[in-house]
């Protein structure tokens, strides 16, 4: 089994930075992509950023030039560097990893909230 915990969220003002962290840990798995996604109220959850074990990554538009997603594969943890936060970025962010079995496992969240 896969545990997957998420840390770095909280209040941070428009146009400021947040760094979110994500840990999977087991045993018996390797990861191949980790990702985040996120879910404002009252709308779907959408994809933020993801990075395959091979460092190939891929954003949303909304998030390109602004966000940046790393991992280090050896402590199966993934980062996301946000700067220039807006309000439309609050919400809750979730990370997910596959294995090479291409099952996926989830975090519980961290909420991210950009406000004045």
């Amino acid at each position: 089994q896969v545990q997957i915990v998420e840390s770095g969220g909280g209040l941070v003002q428009p146009g400021g930075s947040l760094r979110l962290s994500c840990a999977a840990s087991g045993s018996g798995f390797t990861i191949y992509a980790m990702g985040w996604y996120r879910q404002a109220s009252g709308k779907q959850r959408e994809l933020v950023a993801t990075i395959t074990r091979g460092g190939t990554t891929n954003y949303a538009d909304s998030v390109k030039g602004r966000f940046t997603i790393s991992r280090d594969n050896a402590k199966n943890t993934v980062y996301l560097q946000m700067i220039s936060l807006k309000p439309e970025d609050t919400a809750m962010y979730y990370c997910h990893a596959q294995d090479l079995r291409q099952v996926g496992y989830w975090g519980q969240g961290t909420q991210v909230t950009v406000s004045s």
